[in-house]
């Protein structure tokens, strides 16, 4: 009996050990990274990115050599867009209908004056546009994974995965300091339940904190928030695609940046769009998001373990300016708005 159709194909076996001999070190370390920081986050309840990220950079003067590299590459480049377009299992397009009109103005406005503001400051402060647009976008959409995918459409430069790096862990330590403070603020101002889930789902950077936040608060807060941060996640899209032709048309950035219309970027609003009709069953979409967060926590390593300390230090204030500047233009914005709308 032929057994030929069962095996894999000639040229793929001869293949297959030089791929993983080309790529294992760096996948390995990678994943080892990303498992350390995620197993810490559950044991200690700290941000899980942000300890693989510095687990990272730490271990970057030992695991820096040519042979880790395309190991990281593959990671940074291919995992972290698989894991983002699984993200879109999070989403229902249906939440969105009972936040109302002002609400969802509100929030695509507050976003495009955070994204124009990171620009303008970067200006201002010596950087290029394209750093502005990577935080001023992490800013305005959903911190590190808004940042990785913002950077993988910007024009590729020395320092890109050293500015990457750095707005990854700077919006996470902003994003835990607002969890902290900004329910504290809308108490102070006297905004009641509904309208502090309103500003906390716009203003803050990461889902997790931003549910942290909220359910500090109330369970209806918690439950306003969540919807409204995840609709920022969900203008992901546009915003990637924005700064992706933004820069693919801008003079002497044209012949560098990628391709404006990322396939991933697309794949999140599909998985989204099923969501949304529940044709995901549930221990799928639960698969999915493991797999998501497995790649996002691999990818953030790997860009931790590409990234040298000191490249980070010689950066400056400048920098750190600009992420903060954008997130408290963004704080501003939202709560000038939600006097507009009336909701506060």
């Amino acid at each position: 009996m032929a057994t030929g159709s069962l095996s894999p194909p000639p040229g793929l076996a001869a293949a297959l050990p030089a791929l993983l001999r080309k790529l294992g070190p760096g996948l390995f370390v990678s994943g080892a990274v990303g498992l350390a920081g995620w197993a810490i986050a559950a044991w200690t309840q700290w941000p899980g990115i942000v300890i693989a990220l510095v687990i990272g950079i730490a271990l970057h003067p030992l695991a820096s050599g040519v042979r880790f590299q395309p190991g990281y590459v593959m990671a940074v480049k291919k995992l972290l867009r698989i894991a983002i377009a699984f993200l879109g299992v999070r989403v229902a397009l249906g939440d969105f209908a009972a936040l109302g009109l002002p609400v969802a103005g509100l929030v695509v406005l507050t976003m495009a004056i955070t994204l124009a503001s990171g620009i303008l400051l970067a200006r201002l402060v010596g950087r290029s546009a394209a750093y502005g647009a990577l935080a001023g976008g992490a800013t305005a959409v959903c911190g590190a994974s808004a940042a990785m995918a913002i950077a993988s459409v910007l024009p590729r430069t020395k320092d890109g995965d050293t500015d990457a790096a750095y707005v990854v862990l700077t919006v996470n330590v902003l994003s835990t300091a607002a969890m902290l403070a900004y329910p504290w603020l809308a108490h102070a101002l006297g905004l009641d339940l509904r309208a502090t889930g309103i500003l906390l789902g716009a203003t803050i950077h990461d889902v997790a904190q931003v549910v942290g936040a909220g359910n500090a608060v109330s369970e209806l807060t918690a439950n306003v928030a969540t919807i409204v941060k995840l609709l920022r996640v969900f203008l992901l899209l546009p915003v990637v695609l924005l700064i992706g032709i933004g820069f693919s048309a801008s003079g002497a950035d044209a012949g560098k940046a990628k391709v404006p219309v990322p396939g991933f970027a697309i794949m999140f609003v599909v998985f989204a769009t099923l969501n949304s009709f529940h044709l995901f069953p549930e221990i799928v979409r639960t698969g999915l998001l493991a797999l998501s967060q497995a790649g996002l926590f691999m990818a953030i390593a790997a860009l931790g373990l590409q990234t040298s300390l000191a490249a980070m230090i010689r950066l400056g204030w400048r920098p750190m300016a600009v992420v903060l500047g954008a997130t408290l233009i963004l704080l501003a914005a939202a709560l000038i708005g939600l006097r507009l709308i009336g909701a506060a």
